[in-house]
């Protein structure tokens, strides 16, 4: 039993599936294992069905956060059983539309957080390596036909700074259909609220509009492209957090213009 979840595992990593590995640690199922999927799918058991059930409703928590931890169930028959649980995730992927300057800094410091990184731009003396270093995959192609051809999952933050609708709506389309766990566009609210009229009319919904975090990034009055590029990270990992990106103390005085307020 625990050869095929091993195997199960290890074929999921190389796929870059998120799982989630539960392993009983306490009383006479000790030892037993146990993967859960993000579809809720499972291999293996850890011997006893209400476990099962019960550790396949607390994996998706783990999926959420990526961590790990150990927990204990109480079965039907009173005996307590400890189970560890961790989550294996892929890879956090950013993938950038628009080789603008913003996207410079960004790509470098995302690589810094342990992302992979991909730069999507149709126009190819922006995609360069000259200009994007850092990037572990550049693609010069229109930014739906990009997208068309990237594994995006849920780890997967999807970042557009196109300036020009003709490369951001494309690119929307696909995003939004997506199972990203981040959109962001930038732009000025009055930028913003024309593409989700755009949106709109070509059939999204509002909660599905919702989705998109626009105009992007924290505000923290940023004004260059690196200071952006912080604001832009910064409400990555707070939505991943699940945090709102409030203040850790008052500010001192009045809030600086949000940064996707430039264009």
């Amino acid at each position: 039993m625990n050869g095929e979840v091993f195997e199960a595992l290890r074929r999921a990593i190389h796929d870059e599936e998120a799982v989630v590995s539960a392993t009983a640690v306490s009383g006479e199922l000790a030892g037993r294992k146990m993967l859960v999927f993000e579809d809720g799918q499972t291999v293996g058991s850890l011997g006893a069905p209400e476990l099962d059930s019960a550790v396949r409703a607390d994996a998706e928590t783990f999926l959420a956060s990526g961590e790990a931890a150990a927990r204990t169930y109480r079965l039907p028959d009173g005996r307590e059983v400890e189970v560890f649980l961790e989550a294996h995730l892929p890879p956090r992927h950013l993938v950038v539309i628009g080789a603008v300057h913003i996207a410079i800094p960004l790509v470098a410091m995302a690589k810094e957080l342990g992302y992979r990184t991909t730069v999507i731009d149709a126009r190819e003396f922006f995609a360069t390596r000259e200009r994007f270093p850092h990037a572990d995959q550049l693609i010069v192609a229109w930014p739906d036909e990009a997208l068309s051809q990237i594994k995006i999952t849920p780890q997967t933050d999807i970042v557009i700074l196109a300036h020009d609708e003709k490369f951001e709506d494309p690119a929307l389309h696909v995003a939004l259909r997506s199972r990203a766990g981040y959109i962001g566009a930038i732009g000025s609210r009055k930028t913003s609220q024309q593409r989700l009229e755009r949106l709109r009319r070509a059939g999204f919904s509002d909660e599905e509009l919702a989705r998109i975090h626009a105009p992007i990034g924290i505000d923290i009055g940023a004004k260059t492209p690196a200071e952006i590029a912080v604001s832009i990270l910064a409400e990555i990992i707070a939505v991943r957090r699940g945090r709102i990106g409030q203040p850790l103390r008052p500010a001192k005085s009045e809030p600086a213009v949000a940064s996707g307020e430039g264009g």
